[in-house]
């Protein structure tokens, strides 16, 4: 896993979303974005990580930011995701984990004494520049928009 750190620019990408459209870095040049990485669409804790993002939605956008998900889903699970919860932002459906494995999210984690390769949790915070502003591998799943927004 190579992981990105605060000050790095952030690697440009290109992916489809839950409907197709192919989305890129360049499409929030001159915006702030929240991009997230989730293990699984509709689990528990990806869940509640998402709703709570879309929850707060309002407050991200008058502070200015975008929101976009990814995880290694197909398009119709992401989809089924996003409709089924209402989300007002983008999933990106990165199932060859190009994305995934440029931001180095991809590696091995543990689960009940189970060691496997995954997507591990994390959001990063990029400036209007592409530059990374924040860096938030302990997510809280159900307050997450509180330690983003921090207010």
């Amino acid at each position: 896993m190579n992981t990105l750190k605060v000050g790095d620019k952030a690697p440009n990408f290109k992916a489809k979303d839950q409907d197709g459209n192919v989305i890129s870095l360049n499409d929030y040049k001159g915006k702030k974005l929240v991009l997230f990485f989730y293990p699984k669409a509709s689990t528990p804790g990806c869940t509640a990580e998402a709703c709570d993002l879309n929850d707060n939605h309002e407050r991200f956008k008058a502070e200015g930011y975008e929101i976009l998900g990814v995880s290694a889903d197909s398009a119709k699970r992401q989809s089924n995701f996003k409709n089924k919860y209402g989300f007002q932002y983008p999933l990106l459906a990165d199932e060859d984990k190009s994305v995934i494995e440029s931001f180095g999210v991809w590696g091995p984690k543990k689960f009940m004494g189970r060691e496997y390769e995954g997507i591990h949790r994390t959001t990063f915070i990029i400036d209007e520049n592409g530059v990374i502003e924040d860096v938030i591998s302990k997510v809280k799943t159900k307050a997450h928009a509180d330690q983003i927004l921090r207010n």
